[in-house]
């Protein structure tokens, strides 16, 4: 694990005590504990520092002996310029809308940015250091962009996949349309004279576009319409080479001729995806996820060699040439391969003084002695006796958190993957990724009387059905279910002596249109490993965000902020109550749930039908929207965030 001083850069954190003011609660919660007096009073929050502090990276450009490196997930987001010549980030420029910079590309000595959630265009002058927003999209993500040879840039962008123009000479966009009508993405793009080329999900296509008369022509080889993605892409005068998931293939066509191509595969252990793909010197450089692989492939001889693996099971977001390397940027920083001798190095970029900060983060979740903050490639790990952080570095997001006899348990995105981690550990230790299409863990469970942990997860981009992972600790064995409930997704699960309760999504994989009218609450058996009833506990309904349970009754919280409840003995949905406008984690003690929103925190009285808010003003900002809240072993204590804080908040709740 990394100590927190490493991203902060000497920068002191502090934590302090703050009274949030008063609010009138929405009902009553009546009295709190006989022994409420001497406890902290609920509501009371404690501000225990950054929550996540990262420095990931979303993509790169050289211009002259300057690598210009976006981030991604920070506010403000910034473009970092780490000058070789002098092997240092000699300035920052602040991007300051959007989440994340996933798209660059320059014309001339100006570098131009994409950000997504919200779509902005921005120019960096580096000469004069002048960072200028020229334009604004109405797409959620700019996903890639690329320069022609006469100076206009292309975007790719979602939902729909469609590709933009901007000229900057005259300072407007052109609608080129969608490549492929009906699909969602547009993740990789190249330009030359006279085609613009994009590559399409979540159904492949490789697109070919005039861009005098904006004919369209797919020129992906038949033999690989069915895959997923073409998801990355580099192109020379003469060929175009493309990256295809889920199977970890390389396509490269002769331009002149697209029936001229040649399918490479890459050989990484349970290699999925091909991330970047660069075209130097007759050669393609690309490099593979999961394993971290990098590769290339001659294309005048058919040559093919496993580069090595600079950082296990890091994703490569861009791949560059400058002064004949190979320069790779990954979160964790930039491996630089040099064909000449076959070395390849690993360079921090955070040591070379690229900006570290708060990051929007996914998840939290407390031991009793710490708390996890999940974030991009790891999470930060609170002491709550010494104040200490410390970075457990995963390759990839932790999106949902447990801990069971002493192991915490990480559901990881991208590969929807469980890690386990031991208190003191300096690494998380893999124990499986889910694989059948699957990305994405929504939640974990433990079943006390099995001693089964149960991880819902939910489906690549444009694929149906999520699927439910029941693993046992013990002995290591894994089974996956798939699907579960037909055309959902598993949202959210909570154990009970042998049965799973499943809260579900109609959302299956991004991207995809639902096709089921409502979420469900079903049972799922742990000894048969059948569903054995669903219901549609409320209407008009697109997910029940969490569930959790007390002896008699299980309850969930729907994503318009409804509570119900359901009778284990009655058998049916006997109350339902509103407790705000969307739903988000569901947490009981004794007969006191907690759950929140954005902005606030609410209790809400078990036994009285009631609910009140105890702390408001939180603006939390969570990667993605939503809202995250996890309770304290003890249950005198619940965690969440401020802004980007990690804040600890006193609950008094009944027994």
């Amino acid at each position: 694990m990394i100590p927190r001083r490493r991203f902060l850069l000497g920068t002191a954190v502090s934590t302090a005590t703050l009274a949030l003011p008063a609010t009138p609660a929405l009902a009553s919660s009546g009295p709190t504990t006989p022994t409420a007096a001497s406890r902290v009073p609920e509501g009371t929050v404690t501000d225990l520092g950054p929550a996540s502090v990262a420095s990931p990276l979303g993509n790169g450009e050289f211009v002259g002996d300057v690598l210009y490196m976006g981030s991604r997930g920070l506010s403000p987001n910034v473009v970092g310029a780490w000058d070789l010549t002098k092997d240092t980030i000699t300035a920052h420029h602040d991007i300051p809308s959007g989440v994340g910079i996933w798209a660059m590309c320059k014309v001339g000595n100006d570098v131009y940015v994409g950000t997504h959630s919200r779509s902005d265009l921005y120019k960096i002058d580096t000469l004069t250091g002048e960072t200028r927003k020229l334009a604004e999209y109405p797409d959620p993500y700019i996903w890639t962009m690329a320069s022609s040879p006469d100076g206009k840039i292309y975007m790719g962008t979602s939902l729909p996949g469609r590709v933009v123009e901007y000229d900057p000479a005259t300072g407007t966009s052109r609608d080129l349309g969608q490549p492929a009508p009906g699909e969602s993405y547009v993740r990789s793009i190249q330009a030359d004279a006279t085609h613009v080329y994009a590559g399409v999900g979540s159904n492949a296509h490789l697109v070919a576009i005039d861009r005098r008369t904006g004919e369209k022509r797919n020129i992906l080889p038949a033999e690989l319409a069915d895959r997923d993605w073409a998801s990355s892409m580099s192109i020379s005068d003469t060929h175009v080479a493309a990256g295809l998931n889920s199977l970890a293939e390389l396509v490269v066509l002769d331009k002149a001729n697209p029936a001229d191509y040649k399918v490479v595969k890459a050989t990484g252990p349970g290699e999925k995806y091909i991330v970047s793909v660069h075209i130097f010197d007759g050669w393609v450089y690309f490099a593979g996820r999961p394993s971290g692989t990098i590769y290339r492939y001659q294309i005048a001889t058919g040559v093919y060699e496993v580069l090595g693996v600079p950082f296990p099971e890091a994703a490569t977001c861009r791949v560059l040439e400058h002064g004949g390397k190979i320069y790779g940027l990954q979160d964790t920083g930039v491996f630089v391969y040099d064909p000449a001798n076959g070395n390849m190095d690993y360079r921090s970029h955070v040591q070379r003084g690229f900006r570290a900060a708060a990051e929007a983060p996914m998840s939290v979740h407390s031991d009793g002695k710490r708390v996890y903050v999940g974030g991009k490639s790891g999470a930060d790990i609170h002491d709550l006796a010494s104040g200490k952080v410390t970075r457990l570095s995963i390759p990839g997001e932790p999106k949902t958190m447990i801990t069971h006899k002493g192991v915490t348990y990480l559901g990881i995105y991208t590969q929807a993957a469980l890690y386990s981690h031991r208190a003191g550990e300096a690494e998380a230790k893999l124990l499986f990724r889910t694989g059948n299409q699957q990305d994405r863990p929504r939640d974990l469970c433990v079943d006390r009387l099995t001693g089964l942990i149960v991880m819902p997860t939910q489906s690549e981009p444009g694929h149906p059905n999520g699927a439910l992972d029941v693993y046992n600790p013990r002995t290591g064995k894994l089974d996956t279910y798939r699907p579960v409930i037909d055309r959902q997704t598993v949202f959210s699960v909570t154990a009970v002596l042998g049965t799973v309760y499943l809260g579900t999504s109609t959302q299956e994989g991004l991207g995809s249109p639902p096709v089921t009218p409502n979420a469900k609450l079903a049972a799922f058996d742990l000894r048969t490993r059948k569903v054995t009833w669903q219901i549609e506990p409320l209407p008009g309904i697109s997910a029940v965000t969490d569930l959790a349970h007390t002896p008699l009754a299980v309850y969930g919280i729907s994503n318009t902020g409804v509570l119900f409840e359901y009778h284990l003995l009655k058998r049916k949905i006997t109350r339902t109550l509103k407790v705000n406008n969307r739903g988000g984690d569901l947490l009981i003690a004794g007969f006191t749930a907690y759950t929140s929103d954005v902005n606030a925190v609410y209790r809400i009285d078990l036994r009285e039908w009631t609910v009140s808010k105890i702390v408001e003003g939180l603006a939390s900002d969570w990667f993605g929207g939503g809202s995250k809240l996890n309770i304290d072993p003890s249950q005198k204590a619940l965690y969440g965030i401020k802004g980007r804080n990690l804040i600890k908040i006193a609950i008094s709740p009944h027994h």
